[in-house]
């Protein structure tokens, strides 16, 4: 799309306003309206923000300004909203690419992959739950009837949150996201919607779009869309599955029909899930990147005697029980969650795994059976290792991985600092648990 048909586009549409968006370092949507009449300022010089404002730009109050330019290319409509579009932006400070800037740091990655000659296509299947609160602010699923022990696949939960989930998909299709299935999850008031996969730049912005679209539909509902981990103790979180395979334009690159292991992989998709394995308690820090996250990736199973969220270093066929499972001629890497900032996931994705393609690394045997019937010493023994079961955990496994954080470049200082603050925070609350357990205790 250029300027002129852009332009056409606002007037078919009846566009007044045009959101320049990007992403603070939390992947959470950040905008200003600028109206349609000086749309092309955004494509030039860029929209302009207080940097210091912005979470994780690592911009001091007596820094440069951030100017977020735009990606004509991602111009769409924002249905849910009328009168508005949306172009998602590219940080700058001082007339340059910012490095902390969560969509850049992702296209030097794939710049690394187009010197090769390859994409990264990537699926993502975000889970969320649909909430409301009640007189005295607690959540809890919005259809009160919701409350099967084995909710998964539910009729009656999906239909009767029909309303809000044909709004939404209308809203998605108008953008051309490309729905293909919804359906009710293993929790109470949880729902995925899956749409087609594409390369992993679109997918990221898709993403944020999917979210923004989710939240404000609710919102218009009168419920909340929630993307945390894992909002209730007793039920499964909300995952962020990710599916993936390399391309030459033409090609699946991943898929071999003469993989001796019978899993449909070439010898690049092993090397690359390998590179995924090696780093992969980096990897979780980015992936699932909250205090919450790792109430979700936790060894054992949930109440509902299902569990999607992976604890074990590992990689199986359709082993729901590890890391990565093994979709013919793709892989799909369980451990993201829907917090997580889907442009550095997939950064640290290509890094990772394109890490395993040059140092020829092999993932060793699959493991198909139930890992979470193993015991500690027995994961020890085949040499399985278990996911960082904390953020400590995590932020301290990504300090340590020098080659992710110099592949990411700054922004990997900036999250750290940022996340072992949030740890500090949690440490210090006390919660209500500890006031139940220990108040009148001793």
């Amino acid at each position: 799309m250029n300027l002129v048909e852009a332009q056409a586009f606002f007037a078919k549409h009846q566009v007044k306003f045009v959101l320049a968006q990007f992403v603070d370092i939390h992947g959470a949507a950040k905008t200003k309206a600028v109206p349609v009449s000086h749309f092309e300022s955004i494509l030039k010089g860029g929209a302009g923000f207080a940097g210091f404002a912005i979470c994780g730009m690592g911009i001091e109050p007596h820094g440069p300004d951030y100017m977020a330019i735009g990606d004509i290319s991602t111009l769409s409509l924002v249905p849910w909203q009328p009168g508005f579009a949306r172009v998602v932006c590219n940080g700058h400070t001082d007339g340059k690419q910012h490095a902390i800037d969560s969509r850049v740091v992702l296209l030097k990655q794939v710049e690394r992959l187009k010197q090769r000659g390859w994409i990264l296509n990537t699926g993502l299947e975000p889970e969320f739950s649909l909430l409301r609160k009640d007189e005295k602010g607690a959540i809890a699923p919005f259809d009160a009837t919701d409350t099967l022990a084995k909710p998964c696949y539910d009729y009656k939960s999906s239909t009767r949150a029909s309303a809000y989930l044909e709004e939404l998909v209308a809203a998605l299709q108008a953008v051309d996201i490309d729905v293909f299935q919804i359906d009710h999850e293993d929790a109470n008031g949880q729902f995925e919607v899956n749409y087609t996969y594409s390369d992993c730049l679109k997918s990221a912005d898709d993403f944020v779009l999917f979210k923004m679209a989710a939240s404000e539909i609710a919102h218009k509902h009168g419920l909340i869309c929630s993307f945390m981990p894992k909002p209730f103790a007793n039920r499964p979180g909300n995952g962020m599955h990710v599916h993936m395979s390399l391309s030459d334009g033409d090609n699946n690159l991943f898929a071999d029909k003469n993989d001796p292991r019978e899993l449909g992989l070439s010898k690049l998709a092993y090397h690359f899930m390998a590179g995924l394995l090696a780093h992969a308690p980096a990897i979780a820090a980015i992936c699932a990147p909250t205090v919450n996250s790792y109430k979700r990736l936790v060894v054992g199973g949930s109440l509902t005697g299902a569990t999607w969220a992976p604890a074990y270093i590992s990689y199986g066929n359709n082993n729901r029980s590890c890391m990565v499972r093994i979709p013919e001629g793709r892989i799909e890497l369980r451990l993201p969650d829907g917090a997580c900032n889907p442009y550095l996931a997939a950064a640290v994705i290509i890094a990772a795994g394109l890490d395993g393609v040059d140092r020829n690394l092999d993932p060793g045997a699959p493991q198909n059976f139930n890992l979470y019937e193993l015991s500690a010493a027995q994961l020890a023994e085949k040499g399985i290792g278990v996911l960082p079961q904390t953020l400590e955990q995590a932020v301290t496994a990504l300090e340590a991985d020098h080659f992710v954080r110099e592949a990411l470049g700054p922004v990997t200082d900036e999250f750290i600092k940022l996340k072992r603050n949030e740890w500090n925070d949690y440490m210090r609350h006390v919660s209500e648990w500890e006031v139940n357990n220990y108040l009148e205790f001793f």
